[in-house]
């Protein structure tokens, strides 16, 4: 059975003050309740290392929003996986829609940061979804297929053991709309048949796909109770420790049945 993940995404929020009481009230719950699922949080990159403090002996990971592929140089503004790395990171989330959307990434340019992160050892949640014409449209898995085939070019299954992949539909992103569960299981069932038939089976068997988009302690048990859900990556939620504390709480109940 895979292991629920929950990551927590604060995107561009919090301030030094308050995401270290966000991360304190965390891990201090989470350390309580020993929940036999996997958490991360993914603050802004000014307080990873005022978080990390907090976090340090808990169960809570570290995660970064984003990472550049090349190791240093002069590249004003980027942050390197291994700056990530030595403030304590285990995860770094790439390819997510807002990156996509704002700042002109491309699955080309994802995949870079990818090959990078497999270098250095850090576990990837790499983030694929479909705009609402898309869906609207039929094209779901069109564009997954799209963003799995670019983003994952050229690996192989031993070198993706520590990635996850993040469905999130952007016309469910922050706009309190989610994926019916059955639309959810759908595109997970999906990713996992295309790494399956395109990467390697074991890998697919092993993979674990998270949701996102606008999940909360309201509808969290009902979408990762799904056979493909394998845990949530959660964004405005997250921002608030008792609802990201229920969203992990649901996925504790479904890993103890």
């Amino acid at each position: 059975m895979r292991r629920k993940f929950v990551a927590g995404n604060w995107k561009m929020n919090t301030s030094f003050q308050s995401a270290q009481s966000l991360a304190r009230e965390v891990a201090s719950a989470v350390a309580a309740s020993n929940p036999a699922v996997d958490v991360a949080v993914c603050p802004p990159f000014p307080f990873l290392w005022p978080v990390q403090q907090v976090l340090v002996g808990s169960p809570v990971a570290l995660g970064g929003q984003n990472a550049y592929h090349e190791k240093s140089g002069a590249f004003t503004g980027e942050t390197s996986l291994d700056m990530l790395i030595d403030v304590g990171c285990q995860w770094v989330i790439l390819g997510h829609s807002e990156r996509r959307q704002f700042f002109g990434e491309t699955d080309a340019s994802i995949n870079r940061k990818i090959a990078a992160s497999v270098e250095r050892g850090l576990g990837v949640i790499f983030c694929i979804g479909e705009v609402l014409e898309d869906r609207q449209a039929g094209r779901t898995e069109t564009v997954l297929e799209t963003q799995l085939a670019g983003g994952l070019a050229g690996f192989t299954a031993t070198q993706l053991q520590k990635m996850v992949i993040a469905y999130e539909p952007v016309w469910a992103i922050g706009t309190g709309v989610t994926a019916s569960p059955e639309q959810a299981e759908s595109a997970h069932a999906f990713i996992r048949n295309w790494i399956a038939m395109h990467i390697d089976a074991s890998l697919a068997t092993a993979l674990r796909i998270q949701y996102g988009g606008s999940v909360k302690p309201e509808n969290a048990k009902e979408i990762l109770s799904q056979p493909n859900v394998d845990g949530a990556l959660v964004g405005g939620a997250s921002l608030k420790s008792d609802q990201f504390l229920g969203i992990i709480s649901a996925a504790a109940e479904l890993a103890r049945v």
